[in-house]
């Protein structure tokens, strides 16, 4: 398998662990995987990206412009911002509940990530999902990361097994949490079957 994927989003919300989830679940599969973090100003809410390039074809681990199959966006300006990363045919699963910048409590810019998701919508094909609605059931979300994941494999565009990425949800989440998370990955899993507007 040759697969590109993109995971955007902002400090906090779990997407390293995602793209350490995707990459060790390829690696488990027996595919070579490059994987490199751009983390910038993560702790204080600022962009954070992780490419994961899995195949023989991939030479460094950054992806170049245009040829990602699969942008993961946990925040709809970062899927925006990094929408130049995704290959024409792509697709981007996209949370359409944004994560306001500390500008906006200083002075209302109105930002609701309305215009991002309607932007994105005739740029590509998108999966839109709404983490506050998601997470819900769960009581937190610090379980949107592993939902993401479950969407995107639950839609078949991941291209690994759901039982190689809940062993290494199991191998990498804490034992008392993994429970927990391997019933949010399933759940996000069922939600990612034909379905557009989850």
């Amino acid at each position: 398998m040759n697969k590109d994927i993109m995971i955007c989003g902002v400090g906090g919300q779990g997407t390293v662990l995602a793209s350490k989830i995707i990459a060790a679940s390829a690696m488990e599969e027996g595919n070579s995987v490059h994987s490199a973090e751009t983390i910038g100003m993560a702790q204080r809410g600022g962009s954070v990206t992780s490419h994961v390039r899995i195949g023989d074809e991939a030479y460094s681990p950054l992806i170049p412009r245009g040829c990602a199959d699969i942008l993961l966006a946990f925040e709809p300006a970062e899927a925006v911002r990094n929408l130049p990363y995704l290959k024409k045919g792509g697709i981007a699963i996209v949370n359409t509940a944004p994560t306001k910048p500390v500008t906006e409590s200083l002075r209302s810019t109105g930002y609701d990530g309305t215009q991002m998701t309607e932007y994105l919508r005739k740029k590509c094909e998108c999966i839109f999902i709404n983490s506050d609605e998601v997470c819900t059931p769960f009581g937190s979300s610090k379980f949107f990361n592993v939902i993401m994941l479950g969407v995107a494999s639950g839609s078949g565009k991941l291209g690994i097994s759901k039982e190689t990425v809940l062993s290494q949800i199991e191998k990498r989440v804490p034992a008392k949490f993994a429970e927990a998370n391997k019933a949010a990955f399933l759940a996000g899993y069922e939600k990612g079957k034909g379905s557009k507007e989850i």
